[in-house]
């Protein structure tokens, strides 16, 4: 049985969904004016968190809040802190790709204790709580058992706009790819996660994260069996703004590519 805490969350990240899968049904209207749909999907978002807000605070109202839209408020419990994306994926959400997800976690005393990813375009809840696994839709969900890297599907994020970070995720898929089966770059880091935990992508690294893009993913990997850790390994993978995650069989091979100095 969920807690009531994440009863609370599955029930926000529901709520947030349907409204943005409402307004993804419109975005192909607008694709003829970039500005107009980009205002729109901006408008969505800040829409689903003010969705997720008044869910969330309203149940809890002494938690702490950090959303991507609505920064930081303090709470009057100092342990416990909501982190929220409405809507990783933004970029596919303006396209019309339907791979976008809402992500919440809980945080208590510095640690991640409840997560929720929802995927509202194709309605796959992923949730999981410390001690309790994690689970799809109801179905509890582990880490792939793969052990060979040639074998193996990872994902990342790739830097856009010229960010500083591309230089060396370049650098680490010249590494990676040629002892692999594949790296995709599907945009959205919060189902990247998810998708680990499920076991459908075998690890996972991006440098130039924000807490709340891997927040409830960092807890969805654990609890599902998984390793994650900052690239650099004694920094606090939630806060770092790096990451790395994996299955138990390779993690280390894994992060021991990424974490190469040229």
């Amino acid at each position: 049985m969920a807690s009531a805490n994440l009863n609370i969350m599955i029930k926000a990240a529901r709520k947030a969904g349907r409204s943005l899968v409402k307004d993804f049904r419109e975005v192909e209207n607008l694709q003829v004016s970039v500005k107009g749909a980009g205002d729109f999907v901006s408008r969505a978002d800040r829409e689903s968190e003010r969705i997720i807000k008044e869910e969330l605070r309203g149940a809890r109202p002494n938690y702490g809040w950090l959303g991507e839209e609505t920064g930081t408020e303090a709470g009057e419990d100092p342990t416990r802190r909501w982190l929220v994306d409405p809507l990783d994926g933004t970029t596919n959400f303006l396209h019309g790709l339907p791979h976008w997800a809402v992500s919440i976690a809980l945080e208590h005393k510095g640690e991640i204790v409840a997560a929720v990813v929802y995927d509202a375009a194709k309605d796959e809840m992923f949730t999981a709580e410390r001690g309790d696994g994690a689970f799809l839709n109801d179905r509890r969900i582990r880490v792939s058992a793969r052990r060979q890297m040639i074998e193996s599907i990872f994902a990342t994020g790739v830097p856009f706009g010229g960010r500083g970070t591309l230089p060396a995720t370049l650098r680490d898929m010249a590494r990676l790819m040629p002892l692999t089966a594949g790296v995709r770059r599907w945009g959205a880091a919060a189902l990247d996660l998810a998708y680990v935990a499920a076991g459908r992508f075998d690890g996972y690294w991006e440098r130039g994260v924000n807490s709340w893009d891997v927040a409830a993913g960092i807890l969805l990997v654990k609890e599902a069996g998984g390793f994650v850790e900052s690239i650099r390994p004694d920094e606090n993978p939630v806060e770092s703004g790096s990451i790395v995650a994996g299955n138990t069989q390779l993690f280390d091979e894994f992060a021991g590519i990424i974490r190469q100095r040229d």
